[in-house]
This record gives C-alpha cells, sequence and structure tokens, in this order.
C-alpha cells in the first residue's frame, strides 16, 4: 500500500511585532491540520503577551504552499474566545 506525500504547509506571522516568514515549513495531512497548526501557534504567542499583560489580536497567520501562495489567512482572533465578566 503507497502513501499520499504530506504536503509542506509554511506558517508566515503577521503581527505588531512584523512579518516572519516561516524558512522551514510542517509537513502536515491537509489544509485542516495546517489551520490546527496555526490556531496552535498563535494561542502560545498569545500566552506570551498575556504574561505580560497585553493581547493585540490584530495579527494574523497566512498559510501558504512550497510555491509561496497563500492558501488561508488566520486571524489571531479566531484562535480565542474572549469573555467579558457579568
Amino acid at each position: 500500500m503507497r502513501w499520499a506525500p504530506m504536503a509542506r504547509y509554511f506558517l508566515n506571522i503577521n503581527n505588531g511585532g512584523g512579518y516572519s516568514e516561516d524558512p522551514e515549513g510542517q509537513e502536515l495531512e491537509n489544509l485542516d491540520a495546517a489551520r490546527a497548526a496555526a490556531i496552535e501557534g498563535v494561542r502560545s504567542l498569545l500566552s506570551e503577551e498575556a504574561r505580560q499583560g497585553q493581547l493585540d489580536l490584530s495579527g494574523k497567520i497566512e498559510i501558504a504552499d512550497a510555491d509561496g501562495n497563500i492558501l488561508l489567512v488566520v486571524p489571531f482572533s479566531e484562535a480565542v474566545e474572549l469573555r467579558q465578566p457579568g
């Protein structure tokens, strides 16, 4: 049985700190898996910001293929749910 090769996805970060290209990418099963990896990455970034007492949800992660084509954009705001007291 032959397995289909996994695609390489690049998770480029665009936020208040600037633009950071993912130089290596990740081999993932499909675009849904890439989106899940992007959300996990956003949550990690935001956890560092939260430790500093601030959250900037204006950023996004651009998921690109090996040719540099943007396949999906994941806004930071999709990675968290903010609840207000009351």
